[in-house]
């Protein structure tokens, strides 16, 4: 059988992953393009969490809770977003661009953090002959700050940037790429970051995360560059008075369910991210697997996730409401935490393994439903698309944060009252874990319990199929 040009053509079109994400206002090559900024906020991210966590603790020496410390301030940058996303949206510019001068800044900002943070780590270690005592510690802060606040303008001006130019019917698909491209540079980053540091010096330190900051620059360059139409604004225009962001936020929760939206986002995400810090030493100590055994857990969850974002991105092609599918990723979370309670009753690996994918799969659902909801929220006076994915920032990474430092409190908390004997029969280790599962999923019916009416309200007032395609704007959200 010989393939004609005509029908490799149209292989290609049906096969080629997200080809359908293009629309005539971002087509695909320059949407790949955009999503390069995800890139290296995903590699800051595994940076901040992962890489230089350890690095800090083990190499470094440094004490565990002045390394939480650190590690904390990008997340206390975080409610800021909803601001940078309004300031984006109000932007006045002689020609014309919003989103790019942020997505720029934030570039600078983020790149400049990670060029003094090695310095700065080192100097933080006691590896210090001259100056006064705590500049370790100040300078150390000033790094996480910089970067956190690169990372976070960086990513809401590119999502806003990339909801301005896609249609109603692409923007679900768009935000499943962007979401796959910050997963991809979360995975592809921890690999070779952590090739690159397999022996650790300082020299190595520096020149590895210095190389992350050259190449978070040179990745949004390439993202940024014609990606914003040039339109000349008249002195009058330019002189105008921005809206003010508390008359800004007043119109965005008057649009709707705005405030129902940003608390399904705060309880999910607190249900979901709690077992963040908690999986692999729950692999290790109870269930007894080895370093490297446990070392796949991301691996199971960062499928699960990819799994997860693959399937929205295919449901809400086919017009299903956001936050049914929001519910069905929450669904899947409980059974999964149900998992990995289960696994150590039952010494089973591979029921433990399912729920790490499980969550991941929930996860992922979750989220992409949330942020497509965001997304999609009517935009109402001073409210704009920057202050809308801004405040679905803020709502998630902050409460991402806490989780991280609920979920270990809690588990040391129980833990040193069932080696103190305060809880009477319940002697087993696994107990402190147990504990934080048993919360998630409690976290999670609270989460549908909120979500409830916004369902019921997409079910009732979604447009039909044969009234001219479904349009995800329509939805009343």
């Amino acid at each position: 059988m010989i393939l004609r040009k005509k029908d490799i053509a149209k292989l290609g079109a049906a096969w080629m992953p997200f080809a359908d994400a293009a629309s005539t206002g971002l087509p695909l090559s320059q949407l790949m393009r955009l999503s390069l900024f995800q890139l290296s906020v995903g590699m800051a991210q595994v940076l901040l969490l992962g890489t230089l966590n350890r690095v800090m603790i083990v190499e470094l020496s440094i004490p565990a809770m002045l390394v939480a410390a650190m590690i904390a301030i990008p997340v206390l940058v975080a409610p800021f977003r909803a601001f940078l996303g309004h300031r984006s949206d109000t932007h006045r510019s002689a020609i014309g661009w919003r989103r790019v001068p942020y997505l720029w800044f934030g570039s600078l900002w983020q790149m400049g953090g990670l060029a003094v943070m090695p310095f700065a780590l080192i100097v933080l270690s006691g590896d210090q002959y001259l100056g006064p005592q705590w500049a370790g510690e100040v300078l150390a802060a000033l790094a996480f700050l910089m970067t956190g606040i690169g990372m976070h303008m960086t990513q809401t001006a590119g999502l806003a940037l990339a909801s301005d130019r896609a249609s109603e019917e692409t923007r679900p698909k768009v935000v499943a790429v962007l979401y796959v491209m910050y997963l991809a540079g979360m995975g592809i980053s921890a690999i070779i970051v952590g090739w690159l540091l397999r022996d650790y010096d300082p020299i190595t330190l520096v020149r590895v995360v210095q190389g992350c900051g050259l190449a978070t620059l040179i990745l949004n360059v390439i993202a940024l560059w014609k990606q914003e139409k040039v339109k000349p604004m008249t002195k009058a225009e330019r002189e105008e008075p921005r809206p003010r962001f508390a008359e800004a936020w007043a119109d965005f929760m008057a649009g709707g369910n705005a405030g129902r939206l940003l608390a399904v986002v705060v309880l999910g995400t607190l249900a979901f991210n709690m077992q963040d810090v908690l999986l692999e030493p729950y692999g290790g100590q109870i269930l007894g697997l080895s370093v490297a055994a446990t070392t796949l857990l991301t691996g199971a969850w960062a499928g699960g996730a990819l799994v997860g974002f693959l399937l929205a991105a295919r449901w809400l092609a086919r017009g299903m409401d956001p936050y049914r599918m929001a519910a069905r990723g929450i669904l899947a979370g409980i059974a999964a935490f149900s998992a990995v309670i289960f696994a150590a009753p039952l010494d089973s690996a591979a029921l433990f393994y399912a729920g790490a994918f499980g969550i991941g799969w929930g996860g992922g659902l979750f989220g992409i439903s949330t942020l497509t909801a965001a997304m999609t929220l009517p935009r109402t006076g001073g409210a704009g698309a920057g202050l809308a994915l801004g405040a679905w920032g803020a709502a998630q990474a902050t409460a991402a944060g806490l989780a991280i430092l609920i979920g270990g409190t809690l588990r040391d908390v129980i833990t040193h009252l069932v080696e103190a004997g305060s809880l009477g029969s319940l002697t087993d280790p696994s107990v402190g874990y147990s504990f934080v599962y048993h919360v998630e999923i409690g976290l999670l019916f609270a989460t549908l319990a909120v979500l409830g009416p916004l369902v019921r309200i997409g079910i009732l007032h979604s447009p039909k199929k044969d009234e001219g395609g479904l349009r995800l704007v329509e939805f009343p959200t």
